[in-house]
């Protein structure tokens, strides 16, 4: 069975959700028969890469709240990311345009390092406070994952995998997603943003026994997404 999850890196409740889902699966006793794919979604296209400027600054901005508004929001997100093991770090972590860090996603899955390279470039974002635009930066994780240097070369000398990134968009948008984390079981059920965590095993447990069964259209779990990042700017 496979499960595709539409994300970005720089989306917290992404991240939350990703744990939830792990979570889920740890308990599924068919896990080892469950293939994870990572799919690529910016929530900012035309975000402009700036480490001289903060995120809170910026989300700020964005948002025309308040500094003080603004680190009571986020630290409710911190606390959430905490239950789940997650350390965010929103004071350091800096803007950044999210597609060079996709497209590096994307050849880490030719490479059938997909998950792996999802949780480190999260981790690399949140926690770190690393530039996940900065070619160096990119290098460097890529090089952490055992990723050839002739790959990453060619990588941040070309375009390569843009493409892939802006097919996965595309798909989104013809499976109607609205907003990250998007998970789709097996293309039967779908789970909208970081939802709790009866709703992943129980979606895990129908699509399982449906496994087999013709594929019909996706099926939303516990109504609207909460918890998630859109892309009308509404929440994050």
């Amino acid at each position: 069975m496979k499960i595709e999850i539409w994300s970005d890196v720089v989306c917290p409740f992404c991240y939350i959700g990703k744990r939830k889902l792990e979570r889920a699966l740890e308990k599924f006793p068919m896990k080892n028969q469950v293939e994870i794919e990572w799919k690529s979604f910016q929530l900012n296209p035309d975000e402009k890469t700036n480490p001289a400027i903060g995120t809170l600054e910026h989300l700020a901005k964005s948002k025309g709240w308040s500094i003080e508004q603004t680190r009571q929001i986020t630290q409710n997100v911190v606390e959430m990311a905490k239950e789940q093991g997650l350390q965010f770090n929103f004071e350091k972590a800096v803007v950044a345009n999210t597609k060079n860090a996709h497209r590096l996603l994307q050849l880490a899955k030719t490479l059938g390092k997909g998950s792996e390279m999802k949780e480190r470039l999260l981790q690399a974002y949140f926690t770190e406070g690393l530039n996940v635009d900065d070619p160096e930066t990119l290098i460097s994780l890529g090089k952490e994952l055992g990723i050839p240097q002739a790959d990453l070369d060619q990588f941040v000398h070309s375009e390569d995998f843009s493409d892939a990134v802006d097919q996965d968009i595309y798909e989104s948008r013809l499976l109607g997603v609205r907003g990250v984390p998007f998970f789709v079981f097996d293309r039967k059920y779908g789970i909208s943003g970081a939802q709790p965590d009866e709703v992943f095993d129980g979606t895990l447990e129908k699509a399982w026994m449906e496994f087999s069964k013709e594929k019909s259209p996706i099926t939303f779990e516990n109504g609207e997404s909460e918890n998630s990042c859109d892309i009308d700017g509404e929440n994050c």
